[in-house]
């Protein structure tokens, strides 16, 4: 892996691009318009491309590149539930839409090993179905403002920001909806993102999955995929995450990185001599441990509270 950060990373990357994932390798190109890309893919995952012309010199390391986690690793907490914050703060779910997601996601994340992955796959976005593509993405970026841009982890974003700076490609890998995920990468200045696609049609999301939730060794082969696509050699790359969930993922590349490990991950990491990052201290990290449990049922139940409340 490169050296390590000085300094806290910037802004000024180029925009992004959707290249949708079919099931063999990335090879279907479309603009960043989920709407004209919707219900078309036919994969688990979407990866965005920088192609700003008027942005400096193009990468220089054409064969490395790193690859990271969201939730807990780039953000502290879990992005969809920040994005389910500003939801229901616009009055955008009823008090028991937002009850079901929840608990739907509270399990999928307490359980969250590959056995209970299907389970989830058809509610995993039920709360956007029937909502038009373009008013989520619009609403996504006001969320990110709102609520996650002063979650970014300092660390973590230098990581990232040290990979750029050496002339390397960076890319998000995570189960969150790629719409969010591609909004996060760029404003982080990223690459792009591999994430969860929904399905739509006629611009209006149906609140089915096309292809898997990426999660678990589904992100080990989407890495593969890209790889393959994008001409890198994974013993150059690196992999960035605090779950054990994606020790698939983190074992596909030549350096992997725990960061803000959850136990079994940070076990698994010096078992296997990998490098630990931690940017928690004290309590704040003790809070943040569990953080797909616990930190996600409390959140869920505060949103559904308040939305009670306004009802009353």
């Amino acid at each position: 892996m490169v050296g390590q950060p000085d300094a806290e990373p910037g802004d000024g990357r180029p925009e992004v691009a959707g290249i949708a994932e079919s099931h063999d390798v990335l090879d279907r190109v479309t603009a960043l318009d989920p709407a004209r890309r919707a219900g078309e893919a036919s994969a688990a995952a979407a990866v965005a491309a920088g192609t700003d012309a008027t942005a400096e010199a193009p990468a220089t390391d054409l064969t490395a590149a790193a690859f990271f986690d969201v939730d807990n690793t780039m953000m502290v907490g879990a992005s969809i539930f920040h994005f389910a914050r500003g939801l229901a703060a616009r009055k955008f779910f009823t008090t028991s839409d937002l009850l079901g997601f929840a608990w739907q996601q509270v399990k999928f994340r307490v359980g969250g090993r590959e056995t209970d992955v299907s389970g989830h796959r058809d509610t995993a976005l039920s709360f956007v179905a029937g909502r038009p593509v373009a008013e989520v993405v619009a609403l996504g970026e006001e969320i990110y403002d709102e609520l996650m841009a002063d979650r970014i982890w300092a660390g973590t974003r230098a990581l990232a920001q040290m990979h750029l700076d050496a002339g390397q490609r960076v890319w998000l890998v995570t189960a969150t909806p790629v719409e969010l995920a591609l909004i996060i990468a760029r404003r982080l200045g990223l690459t792009g993102a591999l994430g969860t696609v929904a399905e739509s049609v006629d611009g209006h999301y149906t609140g089915r999955l096309v292809g898997e939730i990426l999660h678990g060794t589904a992100k080990a082969h989407a890495i593969r995929a890209l790889a393959v696509a994008e001409g890198l050699d994974l013993r150059r790359c690196s992999a960035y995450s605090d779950s054990v969930n994606d020790v698939p993922m983190l074992s596909a590349v030549g350096t992997a990185v725990a960061v803000n490990p959850d136990s079994e991950l940070r076990d698994t990491a010096k078992e296997r001599g990998w490098q630990i990052r931690d940017f928690r201290t004290g309590r704040k990290a003790a809070k943040i441990g569990v953080p797909s449990v616990l930190g996600a049922g409390v959140v869920a139940g505060a949103i559904a509270a308040g939305v009670a409340h306004r009802r009353r």
